[in-house]
């Protein structure tokens, strides 16, 4: 169901607006279930319902909500994770970034001997009761929906500390235009992250090596190690080698 919520969504945000008819032949389901994905849908934020259609209510730009993105690809997420777990040694300070991607990093990190900071309430929630590892919460404000903290006190937070690795998130990755984001806030609490760590390990799904978000966060060459999957476009590869960062390919991702 997941993937067909993901297919109605995309589909009303590149339109604008579609049909129940329309958007039940492109799904091959029936219009009754295509109206109850509606529902769902617009009880996300994501669209807005109308009389035998809806209309979407995310601009081009903005970022898909955490919970439509929270069950898509996981296991090629948790691949992406034990990639990034296996390069953290027993005994790091690690900053932890917010997203789904993330969220399953610190499941693998989870009852490490390590100290995380995570940037966001469901990046904590993951880490909760960990034995063995010890959770510092920054201060700030959440984020609604992806719950990541975000304004001076997050920032405060990280920049009284500094970290052996940062653990970040993207919405976006190429050579030309660095690492950037949906959200001005949390790209400033990223770029916080970025200078209070030693090393910088971007993890992201491979589709993102080819899209630039809103907000800049850093330059490819301030990422010391990319981690995607296999399916990563050799020629973006190519261009974040050349720009100074290293890209690593998840086993299974």
């Amino acid at each position: 169901m997941t993937n067909r919520l993901r297919q109605i969504a995309d589909a009303v945000r590149a339109a604008g607006e579609m049909s129940v008819a329309d958007l039940a032949e492109l799904t091959a389901a029936s219009e009754m279930t295509v109206r109850r994905d509606l529902e769902t849908l617009a009880g996300q934020g994501v669209l807005e319902r109308y009389r035998g259609g809806a209309r979407s209510l995310l601009l081009r730009g903005e970022e898909t909500p955490f919970a439509l993105r929270s069950d898509e690809g996981v296991a090629r997420k948790r691949a992406l994770a034990h990639e990034v777990a296996g390069l953290i040694a027993d005994g790091e300070a690690v900053v932890v970034d917010g997203g789904t991607t993330c969220r399953e990093v610190a499941r693998a990190l989870r009852g490490r001997r390590l100290t995380v900071m995570p940037l966001s309430l469901h990046t904590a929630n993951a880490l909760a009761d960990g034995a063995g590892l010890t959770l510092l919460l920054p201060g700030g404000e959440a984020r609604p929906g992806e719950l990541g903290l975000v304004g001076p006190l997050a920032e405060a937070s990280i920049t009284a500390l500094r970290f052996d690795t940062a653990v970040i998130g993207c919405c976006g990755l190429t050579a030309a235009d660095g690492l950037t984001a949906y959200d001005l806030p949390e790209a400033a609490v990223k770029r916080a992250a970025i200078r209070a760590s030693r090393r910088v390990i971007a993890v992201t799904e491979s589709a993102k090596l080819t899209r630039t978000a809103l907000a800049h966060v850093a330059d490819a060459a301030a990422l010391d190690l990319v981690v995607t999957d296999a399916e990563a476009p050799p020629d973006a590869r190519a261009a974040l080698e050349a720009a100074g960062t290293v890209v690593r390919f998840a086993a299974d991702a």
